[in-house]
Formats: C-alpha cells, structure tokens, sequence
C-alpha cells in the first residue's frame, strides 16, 4: 500500500473522522473512485492495488487508475466526505450511502444513500440545485465545526 500524505497527524485524525469509512478507514466500501469518472459506472477496487490518503484507504481497479488519483485526489474524492449528498442537502445529516448509486456534476461525484425502498438519488434530482447549495453550506459548518 503507498501513503500520500501532507498532513499533520491531528488533521489526519479529525479528516478520519469526518469522511465515512469503514473502521479500517476503507474509503467507497473499497470502490475505486476513478472508474466513476472514467466509466460512469462503480467498480470494487481490489485490495492488493490501494492507497492511504490523509488516513483514508482507497482502491483501485488497475495500477493505471490508481497512478490517475495520486495526480489529483481531491478531483477524485467524493463531495462531503462521502456521505449522502441528498442528507447533507436537506438535513446536514451524515447517511450511509450505496456506492452504486451516484452522479457526476461539474466534474464531482456524489453518493447517495438507496435503502429499503429510498433512492434518494431521486430526490436530488428534482431538487439539485438547492440541495447542492445547502450541502455545501451544512459540509462547512461540519467541517470547521464537528471533527
């Protein structure tokens, strides 16, 4: 596994905190988060090609798509530390996500929780733009506020 990272450990720590990753700090249920962009489809990353970044563990499909996210990986992480854009809209809240349900707008890739019935995916889109102002805001406030 190769580590990038740039942060000092405390800020490590609370990003830990912040983005939603399983307790070994497995980013996207171990989905590779290039293939979004790439393909437009989800795709589980294979344990033997990943990498830790500021304490987030992220897969990849190939070598190639993983050398793709070491140039840029904010421009491949999820928006709102990968929790469900629609939550984060409407409440400010931290929901669990389905890593197949997604969407790319202006070059950034939202999740969204699709559960026991509940694709909030849908509701997103008749709504994008308000939630997607108001995410951005509550994202901020939980940031700077909430480690």
């Amino acid at each position: 596994m190769v580590c990038a990272t740039g942060l000092m450990a405390q800020s490590v720590e609370v990003r830990k905190k912040q983005f939603n990753i399983e307790e070994s700090g497995l980013a996207l249920q171990g989905y590779d988060p290039v293939v979004y962009f790439v393909n437009n489809k989800a795709a589980k990353g294979k344990p033997e090609i990943s990498i830790l970044v500021e304490g987030v563990i992220y897969r990849f499909t190939s070598e190639k798509n993983k050398n793709t996210f070491l140039t840029n990986p904010s421009k491949y992480e999820p928006q709102y530390g990968g929790w469900c854009a629609y939550a984060m809209g409407s409440n400010g809240n931290k929901i669990e996500i389905d890593p197949e349900t997604f969407k790319i707008t202006d070059g950034k890739l939202y999740l969204f929780y699709n559960k026991f019935f509940t694709n909030t995916l849908k509701e997103w889109n008749k709504n994008e733009v308000p939630l997607k102002t108001t995410a951005d805001k509550n994202w901020e406030i939980f940031i700077h506020h909430k480690p």
